[in-house]
């Protein structure tokens, strides 16, 4: 018995993986989130014969086998669960984790601030636990490229597993090197440069050579003091310009009939990004 809380298992080897919304029912080897009547989420990969089990009673993955996304499935105990496939914020939240996790609403400011496109060549520093990794793959599309660098071996496994729960196998477009970006980028170039780092000012000097004239940098940072250093780096050498500091806040709503509220909780203050322009040598 898998515990409810558990990442789940790795899907078929090579299984081509169906996003929300997809025509298909599920079948064996697909990763559902299971919702309960709290919004409670769980992730459970699915296989014939296979069971379930958490604190509302044992749900067998047969009667999920064959139904179309949306449905309903009872549990032994008569608990209701939503079934849906997961979206790319339920992998961030509900996957396994090494490093902190770069959240939803900093993937997607990352995403439209660096305007990562597909067939971009993308440089990412470091990988930590995937998620942005897969969101990045996600935005540069077959025909793009990214390139990851992790400094402790842990975090690359976690990572990499991440990535083929998400898309079914190891990704083509997507090289992980456990090893230092500041050694190994030096005689690289690309598009993109996505940098969460704890010294990312320590990348400006070769970062500024890695980037093709036009590129974007992109620093996730959480303290001031990081974002201080990294914007004297950056103002220090006239091939970057037009740089800019901004982090994002996150406020949900609570909707019922004429009860409409900001929530009492929000996902406030995460991290700062940082983007700047490579511009031409002069």
């Amino acid at each position: 018995m898998r515990d409810a809380e558990d990442p789940p298992t790795t899907p078929a080897e090579g299984r081509e993986p169906r996003h929300a919304g997809h025509p298909e029912p599920f079948g064996p080897g697909e990763v559902a989130l299971l919702v309960d009547r709290k919004e409670r989420r769980y992730l459970v990969t699915l296989a014939t014969g296979g069971t379930f089990h958490y604190h509302g009673g044992a749900v067998a993955h047969d009667d999920l086998l064959g139904a179309a996304e949306g449905s309903r499935v009872r549990s032994a105990k008569g608990t209701t669960l939503l079934a849906l496939r997961p979206t790319a914020g339920d992998w961030t939240l509900k996957a396994k984790r090494g490093a902190q996790v770069v959240y939803p609403k900093d993937q997607a400011m990352i995403v439209g601030l660096a305007d990562i496109a597909p067939g971009c060549t993308v440089i990412e520093a470091g990988a930590g636990s995937g998620a942005l990794t897969a969101a990045l793959l996600r935005a540069v599309g077959p025909n793009g490229r990214v390139v990851s660098f992790e400094l402790r071996e842990d975090h690359a496994t976690v990572a990499a597993r991440s990535i083929a729960d998400r898309f079914g196998t190891h990704p083509p477009n997507w090289t992980l090197e456990v090893a230092d970006v500041v050694e190994r980028l030096p005689g690289l170039s690309c598009d993109r440069l996505v940098l969460d780092l704890l010294e990312p000012d320590r990348i400006v000097p070769i970062a500024v050579e890695a980037l093709h004239s036009g590129g974007i940098l992109c620093a996730y940072t959480p303290s001031v003091p990081q974002v201080m250093r990294l914007r004297e780096a950056l103002d220090a050498d006239r091939r970057w310009g037009l740089a800019q500091t901004v982090e994002t806040l996150l406020r949900t709503w609570h909707v019922e009939g004429l009860a409409v509220r900001p929530d009492h909780r929000m996902v406030a203050h995460t991290a700062f990004l940082t983007t700047v322009r490579r511009l031409a040598d002069e």
